[in-house]
């Protein structure tokens, strides 16, 4: 395991389990649909630890981070987010999800820039497809503007996240970036940073995953 010197704060704290969540969900045998919808993203938001309170209808809760990816396949951030509200596709029993949003088009992107928005309100939501890759997925029609992939106890599981709020979290993107400006602007720079640089590296590992050895 790497020590990260800067490992010290709960900004690379997250940073390092993102990555983690990313490992686990590449070693998913239906991970190839999931890296499909990766291929075309502008943006990817990962939750590591979605905390659920009470049984059956009960709040979530969990703090996230976002990258997001130019048309020539660079990636830039992070910036961080928090995530709340009421949920009502839990299974009773899961005490802690990963959560990965992958945003397809601008409209999500900037649902996440505009500050303070509500999931499946200000951009439609979809439980993103799984499953090994067949021909038909190649022309997977990509309309909804996120798609998310949620993973309980080592599977997919399908988490329903419409209403969920999700705004920025300040004093993690000035804990990390060590200034306070406005996300906007920080959605623009450039990857810094041994953990953060791994993060990446993971992400362009899954994004290979679309089922190369099937062609």
């Amino acid at each position: 395991e790497m020590v990260y010197a800067e490992a010290d704060n709960e900004a690379f704290e997250l940073i390092k389990t993102s990555t983690q969540v990313l490992e686990e969900m590449q070693q998913q045998p239906d991970v190839e649909q999931m890296a499909l919808v990766l291929e075309r993203a502008k943006a990817i938001a990962i939750f590591p630890n979605m905390i659920k309170a009470g049984l059956g209808l009960g709040g979530q809760y969990g703090k996230g981070l976002l990258l997001r990816r130019d048309s020539e396949g660079q990636w830039y951030g992070p910036v961080f987010f928090e995530m709340k509200g009421l949920s009502y596709g839990w299974q009773i029993g899961f005490q802690s999800t990963s959560l990965v949003l992958v945003i397809a088009n601008e409209r999500g992107l900037d649902s996440f820039l505009e500050g303070n928005f509500k999931l499946g309100g200000d951009a439609s939501l979809a439980i993103g497809p799984i499953g090994r890759r067949v021909e038909l997925s190649t022309d997977l029609k990509l309309e909804a503007s996120i798609y998310s992939y949620s993973l309980s106890k080592g599977a997919f599981a399908g988490l329903s996240l419409e209403g969920a709020q999700i705004s920025p979290h300040a004093g993690l993107n000035t804990m990390y970036w060590q200034e306070d400006a406005k996300i906007s602007v920080l959605i623009e720079r450039s990857i810094e940073g041994e953990a953060t640089k791994e993060l990446v590296a993971r992400l362009l590992n899954v994004q290979r995953k679309r089922g190369d050895d099937s062609r």
